[in-house]
């Protein structure tokens, strides 16, 4: 249509633009007749109004199409209105719930306020009573406790008759009674360690946690023990670190969310009345708290502590305040005071309590008058503080209403923490050898005057009444203790409500954020959108001006030709004229010759006459030849035109189909039937194409075409399309329910598969699979809920099941060797004596198909032949005769078959393929084309009646294909009907071909594993690579368990199918314990190697290294005979280098004064360092430090960069750094002393203005480059366990 409208019309009949050479011949012949009729115009406003008519259409197209395009914005915009009207209204929803959830948490809080204002009266009052009944036999007590001998003391003369009672053997016989017996509340023995007693003083802990001021003292001679008691060791921790960790224990346990704990500490000395504040010279600025009574109030620094690690730091640092003169030790007093601060948040009282801890002076009294001198007068006051003290307890616990607190500034400090309602302890530590008899016996006696003086209880009746009384008030603090359990559960419940409620708020504050989001989102995707339709409109006016600019032109070069064309034809008519007058000019002249022949003229006459025509003559060809050049260039120019105005109509079209392309569309279900009849055939007519393909010959459109250039190549990742994600939808969806009839729901159904054969062929080759995989769920799913109600095409079933058992070929390679049977075993000529529709009792139904290992391949052992009943028509007279009429050779005529007998075979050919899996693995198994070419020859070869010997008649060589193509039909859609319970055959073979791929994956993997678990392991990498594949091979083999489970495939096997084996895992699960177990004892081993990889060993060192290989060689039975040899060899290499090690006697743990860091100090001066590793230090210098960092074989940091920092600097030096235990008591001097041995940049990244900072500094440099040995890794690790590096903060 398009190249008939670019010619142009010519209105002469006969007239061409290019003439023959024939015609130009006989045109230029004088012969011929009188020009005077001819015309030489045409005819050029048709073509010019035809090319106005279609730009005019255009326009109008590109018209429609803006339109579009601006409904389309009008509607996009509607939508995000609603859109953002949606999102205003679900806001609204949620943030009303917030407020009703607000409302709930507030209501929560407030029932929570409630609760903890119940709880704190009764909590209050049980800590009155526990108090109470600490108190209920006075508020002194008193404690005894002996050290264990040294050695060279003698024998003991302290002996433990109970737990309260110590008795003194003084030895003298001549005594009636030379044992005396002391009483106390509790006595302890040599063999009582600090957590016993501890465990004894934990209630008086308890009581100032509760709000009321306890104090404890050690009291006892020098050497007695009072200072261990109270600081402890490393080991065994004293009363100071054990009070203050139950201290924090307790405040950790009774918090809420109402109340609060802090805890600070004061620490200071009490030497010859003085006070010195230890805590003055750390050079912190805490908070100052006033002690002691009216007459006598001390001003000490308080120094708040959140944990135990603190508490420690600050003893610490308080000791090393008091100095180190043992002398002066002895004669004065050390308090540690813990302050307790106690807040409610919701009544706002605040309790505040104490726990003072005095480790006392040595009551040495027999040296007052063997000393001289100053050391007198500290003895004189010591004396005073223990006589004063002695004063209180009597007093107190003989009740008195006058308490001598002023005699002594101990007792007036502790004056609050003595009487009333506070507690008192004196733990008395006595020496149980005889030479501390005399002093032993004072400290006792002391102690018994403060015992002894307790107010006693009275008679009988008035000790049961005191009984009765501590009997009550144990039953009602049981009772307050059952009702505070009772209500702080309560709490824990509204928390929990509470913390749940926060919890959807914040759901509810995410969902809100995510709405948000979106809708914001929505917003600039629309304003986008927006802006590029204006920019599209906008692009599209440009072009319409653009197009209208050269329309306009080529008008203009139209009008212009057709002037020149004008003036080209006023041209030819004057030629014409001047050829007429030329013609009668010619006429004359014959006229005139004639007339002198006529009259008589001579020759003379006639050679002028002759010579005249043959100018004449010679004027007549260039005319004619001039004439002819004039039509030559007239159609030179039309056929400019006519190029012109075709590439105008190219643009246009060009331009239309850029601004109005459609896009890829989703495959509609509604395609004509004649669709799925074509995609029929494709399958018998591709032969060369892909095997069997039912669908993989393009439909020939151009959409599809289009479509299919737009899909991208497929990959092995299955990835979500829009057209697999709509056949999902689709295919779920689709309720049978719905439809009121049988044939609308074979309608709706058939529809569907013919929708996933377009899609599949819109896909291409390249993505095939991939769509496929998408949407296999969904298809069989969709098959298998409607095989019961008989209503599908068998036939798209068929090729549905074909696809995706191709799919399933293509990628296993267990499958594709897989041999079938021939063609001929399914086919059988009818026996002479059989009927025409005897075939059907031929049918095998569903045939058992078993599988042959040995020659891969599928046999069907009762494979019973397809039989084709056609047999040979006898010939009539009346049917002689007519094929003598028709002029047919009787001899050459072969029998026709009619339609209702192929109508026949192809029923029979469905029933007999109804079940038979040896005929659908024949169709899977081979090309569609090719098993046609097949059954074609088998005819050919059984039916000579219908073959021919000369093709030149007609419809001989259809008859062949017109039979094969029905019993393919018929085959074809008997394999896709279903026999329910069971499904059709392709199923049932898609299900077997699954089974096997399963069953072929598991025996694979168990073949990889059988071969791991025997193969042996030579070292630690090779043990971890087979660990590592055989925890590979069992993850592979659960991920194929758990696709098994979840397949829609296995889910049609049939009830009583073989379930899949999983191949027993036994021996590789044992083998992977085995690795395991030898894998750590390979760590084991290389960790021994390490540690003996030094030059000396201590012989408890090597002794234990020793044991640790002999505990592996007893983990051996644990391990594989295959594991033994590797496991074994690496023992013994080990063992080997542990004793070849050089060894020396152990160090004693225990040294004299002054010398328990030589340890420590020591280190090695070995620079030999196998790899150095680099490190810069930026301190805002022109020249960062450069320090390079690595390890002797002695397990120690070495260190090499510039000995100085400036200029000279002195070239590099190698120093072995030593480790932060070496400063540890170091002052500020003896530090720098020690680092003006190495490098200047180690010094000036360490020093500080104080010993402590200067020592946390060096702990973190330390720390920094001994991270970056990976040889010191594991000694930075025991640094740390060990405390030693507690001051650096990862």
């Amino acid at each position: 249509m398009g190249e008939q409208r670019g010619r142009w019309n010519w209105e002469v009949a006969g007239f061409e633009p290019k003439k023959s050479v024939e015609q130009r011949d006989e045109y230029r012949k004088p012969t011929v007749p009188p020009l005077a009729g001819r015309r030489y115009s045409m005819s050029i406003s048709s073509r010019s109004e035809l090319s106005k008519h279609a730009v005019s259409t255009k326009f109008l197209r590109l018209n429609d199409k803006v339109k579009l395009v601006r409904d389309d914005y009008l509607q996009l915009r509607q939508e995000a209105m609603d859109l953002q009207e949606y999102s205003s209204a679900k806001l609204d929803r949620v943030t009303r719930y917030l407020g009703v959830l607000a409302d709930k948490t507030r209501k929560l809080d407030q029932a929570a306020l409630e609760t903890e204002a119940r709880i704190f009266p009764l909590l209050s009052e049980k800590k009155k009573l526990f108090n109470d009944l600490l108190t209920a036999k006075g508020n002194v007590k008193v404690f005894c406790r002996a050290r264990p001998l040294f050695e060279d003391e003698g024998s003991y003369v302290v002996e433990f008759p109970d737990d309260f009672t110590v008795r003194i053997n003084s030895g003298d016989d001549s005594l009636s009674n030379p044992k005396k017996d002391f009483e106390f509340d509790r006595v302890y023995g040599p063999h009582v360690g600090q957590a016993d007693i501890f465990a004894d003083i934990q209630p008086l802990v308890q009581s100032a946690f509760d709000g009321y001021n306890v104090s404890v003292f050690a009291y006892g001679p020098a050497c007695s023990g009072k200072t261990y008691t109270m600081e402890g060791s490393m080991h065994d921790r004293g009363l100071y670190a054990r009070s203050f960790e139950e201290l924090f224990d307790l405040s950790n346990s009774d918090a809420t969310s109402t109340t609060r704990y802090s805890f600070s500490v004061s620490v200071f000395e009490l030497y010859n009345e003085q006070i010195t504040d230890l805590l003055l010279e750390s050079g912190n600025t805490q908070s100052k708290v006033y002690i002691g009574s009216m007459d006598c109030v001390v001003e000490l620094v308080q120094e708040k502590v959140e944990n135990p690690i603190e508490f420690s730091r600050i003893l610490k640092a308080a000791f090393q305040n008091r100095g180190t003169d043992t002398l002066k030790f002895k004669v004065s007093h050390l308090i540690v005071m813990i302050h307790i601060y106690y807040k409610n948040l919701i009544t706002g009282e605040g309790i505040y309590s104490k726990l003072s801890l005095v480790d006392m002076a040595g009551s040495e009294s027999s040296s007052v008058e063997e000393e001289t001198g100053a050391h007198v007068t500290e003895l004189l006051h010591v004396l005073k503080s223990h006589s004063a003290l002695g004063d209180v307890l009597a007093s107190l616990t003989s009740k008195k209403d006058n308490i001598p607190y002023e005699n002594s500034v101990l007792t007036k400090v502790l004056s609050d923490s003595l009487g009333g309602s506070s507690i008192t302890l004196m733990i008395v530590n006595i020496c149980p050898n005889k030479p501390s008899m005399s002093e032993t016996l004072s400290s006792l006696s002391f102690s018994a005057r403060a015992c002894n003086a307790t107010l006693s209880l009275g008679n009988r009746d008035t000790i049961k009444k005191w009984k009765d009384i501590a009997n009550d008030a144990r039953k009602e603090l049981l009772e307050k203790e059952k009702e505070v359990s009772d209500l702080k559960l309560e709490t824990m419940g509204l928390t929990q409500d509470l913390r749940r409620a926060n919890d959807q708020c914040v759901l509810l504050f995410n969902e809100v954020q995510k709405a948000w989001k979106v809708s914001f989102t929505l917003q600039s995707d629309l304003k986008t959108e927006n802006i590029m339709l204006a920019d599209k409109l906008k692009i599209e006016k440009e072009q319409n001006t653009h197009l209208r600019t050269q329309i306009a032109q080529f008008l203009k070069v139209e009008q212009d030709q057709k002037m020149q064309i004008e003036q080209k034809d006023s041209s030819i008519q004057m030629l014409q004229d001047k050829l007429k007058s030329l013609e009668s000019q010619l006429n004359e002249a014959l006229l005139s010759k004639e007339t002198r022949t006529t009259n008589g003229s001579g020759l003379q006459t006639g050679e002028p006459t002759s010579s005249t025509s043959t100018v004449d003559d010679m004027d007549s060809t260039a005319v004619t030849k001039r004439l002819e050049d004039e039509l030559k260039k007239r159609d030179a120019l039309i056929e400019r035109l006519h190029e012109e105005n075709e590439r105008l109509f190219d643009r246009l079209t060009e331009k239309a189909s850029i601004a109005g392309s459609p896009q890829l569309s989703s495959p509609s279900p509604k395609g004509p039937p004649s669709q799925s009849r074509d995609l029929q055939r494709n399958d018998t007519t591709n032969a060369k194409g892909r095997p069997g393909d039912a669908v993989s010959v393009p439909v020939a459109s151009d959409k599809t075409e289009k479509s299919v250039a737009l899909v991208k190549s497929g990959t092995d990742i299955v990835k979500t399309t829009p057209a697999g994600e709509y056949l999902t939808s689709a295919l779920n969806d689709f309720d049978p329910e719905q439809y009121d009839s049988l044939a609308a729901i074979s309608d709706g159904a058939n529809k569907l598969l013919m929708l996933v054969l377009a899609a599949v062929i819109k896909a291409g080759a390249s993505r095939e699979h991939e769509i496929l995989a998408e949407i296999r769920d969904a298809v069989f799913a969709f098959i298998r809920k409607m095989e019961p109600r008989r209503v599908m095409d068998t036939m798209l079933v068929s090729r549905v099941r074909i696809l995706y058992i191709r799919s399933l070929l293509a990628r296993s390679p267990e499958l594709q060797s897989i041999k079938v049977s021939p063609v001929e075993r399914f086919l059988e000529k009818p026996n002479s004596g059989r009927s025409r529709s005897s075939s059907r009792s031929s049918s095998p139904g569903r045939s058992p198909v078993r599988y042959d290992s040995s020659k891969n391949m599928l046999i069907d052992e009762q494979i019973q032949g397809f039989r084709v009943n056609i047999k040979p028509e006898k010939k009539s007279k009346l049917s002689s005769v007519v094929l003598k009429i028709r002029g047919i050779d009787q001899d050459a005529w072969r029998q026709h078959i009619t339609g209702a007998k192929l109508r026949e075979i192809t029923e029979e050919a469905k029933s007999f393929s109804i079940g038979n899996k040896a005929l659908a693995a024949l169709f899977v198994h081979t090309p569609a084309g090719e098993l046609q070419r097949q059954i074609r020859n088998w005819l050919a070869e059984n039916f000579d009646f219908l073959s021919v010997a000369d093709d030149t008649i007609a419809g001989a060589t259809g008859q062949l294909e017109l039979l094969s193509t029905a019993i393919m039909d018929g085959w074809m859609a008997g394999l896709g009907a279903a026999q329910p319970p069971s499904t059709d055959a392709l199923g049932q073979l898609l299900s077997e071909y699954a089974r096997r791929v399963y069953t072929s994956q598991m025996q694979h993997l168990k073949d990889i594993a059988g071969t791991l678990a025997t193969e042996a392991a030579e070292d630690s990498a090779q043990v971890s690579k087979l660990r590592s594949a055989l925890e590979s091979v069992d993850h592979k083999r659960r991920k194929i368990l758990q696709q098994m489970k979840s397949d829609v495939v296995m889910l049609n096997l049939e009830d009583g199918a073989a379930p899949i084996r999983n191949p027993s895992t036994a021996a590789e699960d044992a083998r992977l314990a085995s690795l395991i177990a030898l894998d750590g004892i390979m760590k084991q081993v290389k960790d021994i190697m390490r540690q003996s990889s030094v030059s000396v060993l201590t012989k408890s060192k090597k002794r234990s290294l020793l044991a640790s290989l002999d505990e592996l060689l007893e983990q051996m039975p644990s391990l594989l005979d295959v594991d033994h040899p590797c496991a074994q060899r690496h023992i013994a290499q080990a063992r080997l280098d542990v004793e070849s090690t050089a060894e020396e006697e152990d160090k004693l743990l225990e040294a004299a004064p002054g010398s328990n860091n030589s340890a420590d100090t020591a280190y090695s001066s070995e620079t030999d360092v196998g790899q150095w590793n680099v490190l810069q230090f930026n301190t805002g210098a022109t020249t960062p430090f450069i320090i390079k960092c690595g390890a002797n074989s002695n397990s120690e940091l070495v260190v090499k960069a510039d000995a100085r920092v400036e200029e000279p600097k002195g070239g590099e030096i190698v120093r072995v750094v030593p480790r932060p235990t070496v400063l540890e008591n170091m002052s500020l001097e003896e530090i720098k002393d020690v680092f003006s041995q190495l490098p200047e940049a180690l010094s000036l990244l360490t020093l500080a203005r104080t010993a402590d900072g200067t020592r946390a500094r060096f702990s973190r440099l330390y720390r920094t480059l001994a991270m970056k040995v990976p040889a010191l890794r594991d000694l930075v690790g025991e640094l740390e366990k060990g405390g030693i590096l507690k001051d650096v903060k990862s």
